[in-house]
C-alpha cells in the first residue's frame, strides 16, 4: 500500500484536527467537554504564571471557548484527573495512571524533578510530614510554618515543601485538589483507593502506549517529535516497528525525506487531509505551554514558527515581552502578543503584538485577531481591549479599528 503524501498545509491541518483546533466550536461547552479535551491531548500542562489565565485554563479555552474554569478544578477533586510529571507537571486522565506508575517507582529517572539525595539525608523530616498527613489529613505547603529563618524562593523551599515534593514524585502522595491553585497533598491510597500495582502494565507496554498516545494527539508525527510529548527517556519504542506491526500508519510530507506517522484512529482524517478537505478556521491566542507550540523544534518544523518564551529572560534582553502568546490563525502561526489581563480595571491589554515576516496584513487578518482578542478578554471578565504597539506599525491602525468595530457599545 502506497504511503499518503500530504502538503505541509494538510499536515498542519491534520495536527490541528487531532488537537481539537481545526474548526471553531459552535456548541457551548459542558463539564464533560473539559475531560474530553484533556483525553484528546493526553496531558494538560500546568504553569502558575497568571498575567492572563493560567496555562491549563487558557489551553482549554482555546479549544472550548467560554467555559467555567472551576470545571477543571472539580475534575481533579473528583478523581477524574491526577497530577504527575508527563511533558512537565500535567493534569492527566486517571485511567492513564498505570502508564506513569513506573516513573514513581523509579523517580531517579526523572532527573532534577526528584531530590533523591535530599530525601536520603532527611528521612526523619520526610516521615514527620507523612505522619502529619496520616493523622491530620490533606495539607498544603503553606500549612507548614517556616522555622529555619530563611526567605522563600524557588531554590530555598522549606523542608516540609521538599518532603511533600519528593513524596509526590515517588507516588506516596498525590494531589487531592487545588486550593487557589495551591496543591493539596494527601496519601495516595486515599486519593486513589482502588489502585493495585498488580494492575500496572509492563514497562514495555507502558512505553508503547505512550508512543501511540503521542502520535494520536499529534495527528501526524515525525519520529523525532514523539518522545518529547511525554518526555519519555531511552530506550524508546521504535515507531517504525509499530508501523510494521500495523499499529501506526506511515505518511509522507512534501519536501520532507523521512516518513511520518499517523494513528489508525485518524485514518478518516488522514484521507480528508490528503484530499485537501481539512480547512482550519480557528483563530486564537495560545498558551506558551499549549501542545501545539510547547515543542519549539516541532513548531519551527511544522509551522515555520521560531518561538521563545522570554519570562525567564532578563527584561532588558527581551525581544517580544514577558509572556507572549502565539497567535494561531486559520492553520498558521502568524505572530505573538504580550498580553496582560487587568481584571480589576476590566482591561485586556495587548502590550506588544508582533506579526511574523511575510504575513499579509489585510482587514480580514485584523478582523480575525480582533474577534479572538475580544472573546478572550470577555472570558477574562474584561470589557475593553487596548493595543499599545504593533509590529509592523502599519497594522496597529487596522487592528484598533477592528477592535472598535466589534466591541460592544459602552454603557452610558
Amino acid at each position: 500500500m502506497s504511503e499518503p503524501i500530504l502538503s505541509i498545509g494538510a499536515a498542519r491541518a491534520l495536527h490541528l484536527a487531532a488537537q481539537g483546533m481545526l474548526q471553531a466550536r459552535r456548541a457551548r461547552a459542558t463539564p464533560g467537554d473539559v475531560l474530553a479535551a484533556i483525553r484528546r491531548m493526553g496531558v494538560l500542562q500546568i504553569d502558575t504564571i497568571s498575567v492572563v489565565a493560567r496555562s491549563p485554563y487558557l489551553v482549554l479555552w482555546s479549544r472550548l471557548g467560554d467555559y467555567d474554569p472551576c470545571w477543571l478544578d472539580a475534575l481533579l477533586e473528583q478523581g477524574r484527573l491526577f497530577e504527575y510529571w508527563a511533558h512537565e507537571a500535567c493534569f492527566i486522565p486517571v485511567e492513564d495512571y498505570g502508564l506513569y506508575r513506573h516513573r514513581m517507582i523509579d523517580p531517579g529517572s526523572l532527573g532534577w524533578k526528584y531530590a533523591g539525595a535530599w530525601m536520603r539525608e532527611h528521612p526523619d523530616e520526610v516521615e514527620r510530614v507523612l505522619e502529619h498527613i496520616r493523622t491530620h489529613g490533606p495539607v498544603r505547603s503553606a500549612d507548614f510554618v517556616r522555622e529555619d529563618g530563611k526567605a522563600g524562593g524557588w531554590w530555598q523551599w522549606k523542608p516540609q515543601k521538599r518532603a511533600l515534593e519528593v513524596l509526590f514524585t515517588t507516588g506516596r502522595l498525590m494531589i487531592a485538589r487545588r486550593q487557589q491553585f495551591q496543591r493539596v497533598y494527601d496519601l495516595a491510597e486515599r486519593v486513589l483507593p482502588g489502585w493495585d500495582d498488580a494492575d500496572m502494565p509492563s514497562l514495555d507496554a507502558a512505553r508503547r502506549a505512550l508512543v501511540l498516545q503521542a502520535v494520536k494527539a499529534l495527528g501526524v508525527a515525525r519520529a523525532a517529535w514523539i518522545a518529547d510529548y511525554h518526555r519519555t527517556r531511552p530506550p524508546h519504542t521504535d515507531a517504525h516497528a509499530l508501523a510494521d506491526a500495523g499499529l501506526l500508519l506511515r505518511v509522507r510530507v512534501e519536501g520532507w525525506r523521512d516518513a511520518l506517522f499517523v494513528h489508525p484512529d485518524h485514518a478518516p482524517l488522514l484521507e480528508r487531509a490528503a484530499a485537501g478537505a481539512l480547512t482550519p478556521s480557528v483563530t486564537s491566542p495560545l498558551s506558551p505551554f499549549d501542545p501545539i507550540v510547547w515543542d519549539r523544534r516541532r513548531a519551527a518544523e511544522l509551522f515555520g514558527f521560531d518561538y521563545r518564551l522570554e519570562c525567564y529572560t532578563p527584561a532588558h534582553k527581551r525581544r517580544h515581552g514577558y509572556f507572549t502568546l502565539p497567535l494561531l490563525r486559520r492553520g498558521a502561526l502568524v505572530g505573538r502578543v504580550d498580553a496582560k489581563a487587568h481584571r480589576k480595571q476590566g482591561v485586556f491589554e495587548l502590550k506588544a503584538l508582533a506579526l511574523e515576516p511575510g504575513v499579509r496584513t489585510g482587514g480580514r487578518l485584523a478582523g480575525d485577531l480582533a474577534s479572538a482578542f475580544l472573546r478572550c478578554a470577555r472570558w477574562h471578565a474584561c470589557s475593553q481591549v487596548t493595543l499599545v504597539q504593533a509590529e509592523p506599525e502599519a497594522f496597529a491602525g487596522p487592528l484598533r479599528a477592528a477592535l472598535a468595530a466589534l466591541a460592544p457599545p459602552r454603557a452610558c
